[in-house]
């Protein structure tokens, strides 16, 4: 199968993310101990909070069965798998830039899922009592990935230049 023109930036990318967002939970887990630490003040809107999700996204659909944990894993598998291939047909820059964030991301999220059983979330947002969910890196480039695929999808098929490289 021969690349698109961005795809291999876009796969160098989601490698990038998956690295970056295993360090940074191997840090939380077991250099910082975020888990004895409890609830850490970072910023006047940001704490460190270690929250362990066993369901996907804003914690819906909890797993607390082996089946529902392997489900969720093969999930993963399956999208990551084919949103590798869109990466490989990708023509627009934008969109593959997209794919590449929540490959990597899922890929993250997905190996705390073989490793830990349930993902590592540690980031809290809140502005004084009222707070957001926890997330990880790897759920900002999710949605980071989703917010550029849909804005390359209504920016339309893109430009003869960025389709020739």
């Amino acid at each position: 199968m021969t690349l698109a023109p961005p795809a291999r930036t876009s796969l160098l990318l989601a490698a990038a993310i998956f690295v970056v967002d295993q360090a940074i939970k191997v840090w939380a887990l077991f250099v910082f101990d975020l888990a004895s630490q409890g609830r850490v003040p970072v910023l006047p809107v940001f704490d460190l909070v270690l929250i362990w999700n066993r369901g996907i996204s804003y914690g819906l659909l909890q797993q607390d069965s082996d089946f529902g944990r392997w489900a969720l894993v093969v999930v993963h598998v399956v999208a990551s798998i084919a949103i590798t291939i869109w990466i490989a047909r990708e023509k627009q820059t934008a969109s593959s830039i997209g794919l590449a964030l929540i490959l990597g991301g899922a890929v993250g999220n997905g190996l705390d899922r073989i490793l830990y059983g349930a993902v590592v979330d540690y980031a809290l947002l809140h502005w004084g009592d009222v707070t957001w969910y926890v997330f990880n890196l790897a759920d900002a480039a999710i949605v980071a990935g989703v917010a550029l695929l849909l804005y390359g999808a209504l920016r339309g098929s893109g430009s003869a230049t960025e389709a020739s490289g």
